[in-house]
């Protein structure tokens, strides 16, 4: 499949199991709304109820769904909800993808404009025209390996198809920058997720301010959504405050949180969470822990202590080790990284704050130098805009305008 058809089904949704996911979404929608609509009982009731079901039966496109809704039993299971929590539960191809879109305004409008500054100004495709483009991924912080790689793809293909103008370049490095992120790699952002019966252990890392409670919270209520129950462990006992900022989230995302006083051994606390998620057969535990800096030698060590006990405990856990970093951090993202890396055996990077940054390209130097998968990406404020990192979104979100042209001319 080319690049560009792969593409416009992903960001559609044009799959047959998208296509199928997305008529239920719409049907239960519809269906929701007609539900909210309020019907008053006094005298002559049962002829106005009449009146509504008919005028339901003719608003929904297909009234056998709508007969089958009608004869089910009433539970807490099928009470009707709302379409906003339809849309929550089931999000459409497209939904996702201008959130990846929306989330890289800054990064696509500093850095696209750039670009499109150098189609204007070089008609022809040579080597001036590729030091530039190569400055401009530079400033978005791709990464020199990156950009070298691409370079020397670009040129290849330029090269083997004869290309002489600027004309679709955008298309071409959108493409590249997919191959490079993905290296022949299937399902790289999945979660290290065991079979059901047997308990997740998640443990993140990551220096303060970076947004990892945070995170922690949204992405257990993501696991709960998807029927996991989940439990939190605070590790983090340094922190003033940081105990009760995961008892918020826990509360809100329905999740228990074992914790203990300030101050105390976070081994010690993780023991105890490991000793209740299994006693309550909990099929996730995410663990925090204390936002430490990269180049505190004593609080490094305190976080291969946890990792210790966690595999004394467990074998073979924690199954991911997951680093939050901020996005608009940039180049310092990347050295945190490295550093973490030593320390424990990160398997995956949640970048957070992507949508605040104008130098989103960190996510391919990232991945291109540490060869750690970005797994989550924070593209903004709500409870669900934390994503699972899709690279063919993230390449659409930088290049948006000039992919939807080209997907244009492919349509025609």
């Amino acid at each position: 499949m080319s690049f560009f058809k792969r593409l416009k089904e992903k960001l559609t949704g044009s799959t047959e199991e998208e296509k199928v996911q997305q008529e239920q979404v719409e049907t239960q929608e519809a269906d929701a709304s007609l539900e909210e609509q309020p019907i008053e009982v006094h005298a002559g009731a049962n002829e106005e109820i009449e009146q509504v079901i008919e005028e339901i039966d003719e608003a929904v496109e297909e009234p056998v769904v709508a007969e089958a809704v009608e004869e089910m039993p009433v539970t807490e299971e099928n009470l009707p909800v709302s379409a906003e929590e339809v849309v929550e539960k089931k999000p459409s191809a497209w939904s996702i993808t201008q959130k990846f879109k929306n989330g890289l305004a800054k990064t696509r409008d500093s850095f696209t404009s750039k670009v499109n500054d150098l189609v204007a100004r070089y008609r022809k495709v040579d080597e001036d025209f590729f030091e530039e483009l190569e400055e401009v991924l530079l400033q978005a912080d791709v990464g020199f390996e990156t950009v070298m790689e691409l370079m020397d793809k670009l040129r290849y293909e330029v090269q083997r198809k004869n290309i002489k103008d600027t004309e679709g370049i955008q298309a071409i490095i959108s493409e590249k920058l997919v191959e490079i992120y993905e290296a022949g790699e299937d399902n790289i952002t999945e979660l290290n997720m065991q079979p059901d019966g047997e308990l997740t252990v998640i443990l993140f890392v990551g220096v303060n301010g970076v947004g990892k409670t945070t995170t922690i919270g949204k992405l257990a209520h993501r696991l709960s959504k998807e029927g996991k129950s989940v439990l939190l462990a605070a590790g983090d006992t340094f922190r003033a405050g940081a105990i009760d900022q995961l008892q918020v989230w826990g509360d809100r995302v329905g999740c228990e949180v074992i914790k203990q006083s300030e101050g105390s051994d976070p081994a010690a606390v993780i023991y105890d969470a490991i000793a209740a998620a299994k006693k309550r057969g909990a099929d996730v535990l995410i663990c925090d822990t204390a936002g430490r800096l990269q180049n505190k030698v004593n609080l490094m060590k305190e976080l291969e202590k946890v990792h210790r006990v966690i595999s004394r405990e467990i074998p073979n856990a924690p199954h991911e080790v997951l680093l939050a970093l901020d996005a608009t951090t940039g180049q310092n993202a990347l050295i945190q990284a490295q550093t973490f890396k030593d320390a424990t055996n990160v398997t995956g990077i949640v970048l957070t704050k992507l949508d605040g940054t104008a130098k989103g390209g960190i996510v391919l130097a990232i991945r291109n130098k540490l060869h750690i998968p970005v797994k989550f990406v924070g593209l903004g404020e709500k409870m669900d805009d934390l994503q699972p990192f899709d690279a063919e979104r993230y390449v659409y979100g930088l290049f948006a305008e000039g992919l939807e042209k080209e997907l244009e001319k492919i349509e025609e």
